[in-house]
C-alpha cells in the first residue's frame, strides 16, 4: 500500500486533533482563566468587550505558566496566521487575531480553525508540499509548505498537551 506525504500529514493532523478534542469537549468556561501559578500569562478583558493576551517580545525568565485561555488564544493566533500563509493571503498580525472569550465561543472558534485547516490540507497534493513557506521561520530558512504543515501538527500537539495537563491539574 502506497501513502503520499499529504496523506501522512493529514492523518497525523487528525490524530493530534482527536487527542485535543478529548480535552476541548470537557472544558468549562471557568477553566479558561484559572491561574495555576502566581506567575502566569492569561487573557484580560478590555473595556470594549474584547480580550488581550499577556505578551512579551522576548520570552521572560522564568517563563510564566499559561492559562488555558492564553493557550487557546495562542493556538488560534498561530493557526490563523498559518492559514493565511497556506491560502496565500496577507498574514494578519498578532493583535488582529481576536480571542472569543472563555467557554464555548473559543471551542467553536478552534473547531472552525480545524475545519478550515482540513479544507486547506484536502486541496493539496505532494507537489504543493514542495513550495516555499517562510512561516513560521524567515524567508532565508528555505523550508517548504510540508515543513509548515508538520510544524502546525507539532505545535498543536504541544499546545493540546499543555491544555490537557492544565485541565487535569485543575480537576485534581
Amino acid at each position: 500500500m502506497s501513502t503520499t506525504r499529504c496523506e501522512v500529514l493529514r492523518w497525523q493532523f487528525e490524530l493530534v486533533w482527536s487527542l485535543f478534542e478529548l480535552h476541548l469537549e470537557r472544558l468549562q468556561p471557568d477553566d479558561f482563566l484559572w491561574e495555576p501559578a502566581e506567575l502566569c500569562w492569561t487573557m484580560h478583558e478590555t473595556g470594549s468587550g474584547g480580550w488581550v493576551p499577556d505578551w512579551a517580545e522576548v520570552e521572560p525568565e522564568p517563563i510564566p505558566v499559561p492559562t488555558m485561555g492564553w493557550l487557546t488564544w495562542h493556538i488560534g493566533w498561530w493557526w490563523s496566521v498559518a492559514l493565511d500563509h497556506a491560502r496565500g493571503d496577507v498574514p494578519r498580525g498578532r493583535a488582529d487575531i481576536a480571542w472569543p472569550g472563555p467557554g464555548q465561543p473559543t471551542i467553536d472558534w478552534l473547531r472552525g480553525l480545524h475545519d478550515a485547516w482540513h479544507e486547506v490540507l484536502n486541496q493539496l497534493d505532494d507537489t504543493d508540499l514542495d513550495t516555499n513557506s517562510a512561516f513560521p521561520w524567515n524567508a532565508e530558512a528555505e523550508l517548504t509548505l510540508a515543513h509548515m504543515i508538520a510544524w502546525v501538527n507539532a505545535e498543536l500537539m504541544k499546545n493540546a498537551a499543555e491544555v490537557g495537563q492544565l485541565r487535569l491539574l485543575r480537576a485534581a
